[in-house]
């Protein structure tokens, strides 16, 4: 079978497969219970799924964001027991949760209990999000293979390998007054772009990565949700560091998955219905007018935030879609725009509790995307050639609106306070100015490349068709 039929049996989701015998292959699938870590690997079992690898979804169940496996009947699921105490989950502390996860996967006999029942018939691997690196150590003891999707960045991975260094050289904890300060062992970044979280503890974080390094370094393979011509010496990097035979670059993964965002990794009971209408609005708007604003899932702003931005996009005068969720305003009973605000965007502006991202990207009148750059959401917007405002909160979303500036000059950073004029201003340099053209005109350029990716030959459907002759020699 050439590699071209081989994408195109895995984005449809079926296909007659690479062997005849390898529906018998089967593969278990773990991911990290948040959205940005469900859907990729949702992506990559319909990839794996395509050529006839069965799969099996290990999932938590006491999590906001719950499988519901109606929405997938083409997977087996498994239910898991976290072992979370509940005053961690209540916290919304991600990675106190992340960490007491795998302090139960390390300790509790449940999760081997898993895994052995799901021995017969045996499984060729465990493919496990690279947060969740208990589960390597479990499988191990089982004999299982374990191979790791990186749901982040190259470059987000890097940083994490070079968390002691950082420390080691005066780059961590991070002080004020080094914010922007160069981080000469890791261009473009300064101290300010690092994988942060203002609310985790740098010590519990730094364990955390020096397990997650250690454990990368004992899979059988790592997979990383981007593509060699992005991040092509970041991925050079990883290889050299960590030794493992097979470092896979298989992204975008949405390009080769059949299903849309909304049923691949659908949460039961959290995410809004995607408004399927706003496309229909969309297609009466002049090309290339409209901007896309969305903070993802998590990303949240206060009340004073919103208002600035609702200003922001009403006096810049340029047609608008807007993804305001439910609990984008933390402690309210939800988000209350400011009076006068409806009427002075009517017909240019549209607010919607959750949009289908990657048609929206897609559109024809779609011509920017204000963004807190979650690694989804940034590869999206590259694959669909979409320049970018970018407004980072968390984790790695600093470092991926970095590269976004700095390195691919496919869109800025909105930096300090939002107040409404300084956003207006930003609006139209993406949307109107020269600097935004070039943006734009990058941003093209770069679509072609992830296009390229998965022809006969790309790199991208080189590494998944490895990747699964891989899974099958298991």
């Amino acid at each position: 079978m050439s590699t071209t039929s081989t994408a195109q049996d895995a984005s449809n989701g079926g296909g007659n497969g690479r062997q005849p015998h390898a529906r018998a292959r089967r593969v278990l699938m773990f991911p990290l219970p948040f959205q940005g870590h469900i859907n990729p690997m949702l992506q990559l079992a319909d990839v794996l799924h395509g050529p006839g690898l069965a799969v099996t979804i290990l999932h938590y169940t006491g999590f906001r964001n719950t499988l519901d496996p109606a929405l997938r009947p083409e997977f087996g699921f498994v239910a898991v027991p976290d072992g979370v105490p509940a005053d961690v989950v209540a916290s919304g502390n991600v990675v106190s949760m992340i960490v007491a996860m795998n302090t139960a996967m390390e300790a509790s006999v449940a999760f081997r209990d898993v895994l052995a029942g799901e021995r017969m018939p045996r499984a060729a691997c465990l493919f496990v999000d690279s947060s969740l690196f208990g589960a390597q150590k479990a499988a191990e003891e089982l004999g299982l293979p374990t191979i790791a999707l990186r749901t982040g960045s190259a470059a987000c991975f890097n940083c994490i390998l070079a968390y002691p260094m950082l420390h080691q050289n005066g780059y961590l904890p991070p002080e004020g007054s080094q914010l922007d300060m160069p981080v000469k062992e890791l261009p473009p970044l300064r101290v300010r772009d690092l994988f942060l979280s203002s609310r985790a503890d740098h010590d519990m974080l730094s364990k955390f990565l020096a397990k997650a390094t250690h454990a990368a370094r004992s899979y059988s393979a790592l997979v990383l949700n981007t593509f060699e011509a992005l991040e092509t010496d970041e991925l050079e990097k990883i290889r050299d560091e960590i030794g493992i035979a097979m470092v896979l670059a298989t992204g975008p993964l949405h390009r080769l998955s059949s299903k849309t965002e909304g049923t691949a990794g659908r949460s039961s009971n959290v995410l809004p219905h995607e408004d399927h209408t706003c496309i229909e609005w969309l297609d009466t708007q002049i090309t290339g007018s409209v901007l896309y604003v969305s903070v993802g899932s998590l990303a949240c702003m206060d009340s004073g935030e919103l208002s600035e931005v609702a200003w922001g996009l009403a006096n810049s005068g340029q047609p608008f879609l807007w993804v305001v969720r439910q609990d984008l305003v933390p402690g309210s009973d939800g988000p209350c725009l400011p009076k006068g605000f409806d009427d002075m965007v009517t017909g240019r502006g549209r607010v919607t509790p959750w949009a289908p991202q990657q048609e929206v990207l897609a559109h024809r009148a779609v011509g920017g995307f204000w963004t807190h750059n979650g690694w989804n959401s940034t590869l999206e917007s590259v694959a669909k050639g979409c320049p970018m405002i970018c407004r980072p909160q968390f984790a790695d979303q600093m470092m991926n609106a970095r590269y976004v500036d700095a390195v691919w000059g496919i869109g800025f950073e909105l930096e300090g306070e939002l107040e409404r004029n300084k956003i207006g201003e930003a609006i139209l340099k993406l949307m109107k100015g020269s600097e935004g053209e070039a943006m734009r005109k990058r941003a093209g350029e770069l679509k072609k490349t992830v296009a390229s990716c998965f022809e006969s030959g790309g790199s991208s459907l080189l590494a998944i068709n490895e990747l699964i002759d891989h899974v099958s020699s298991l």
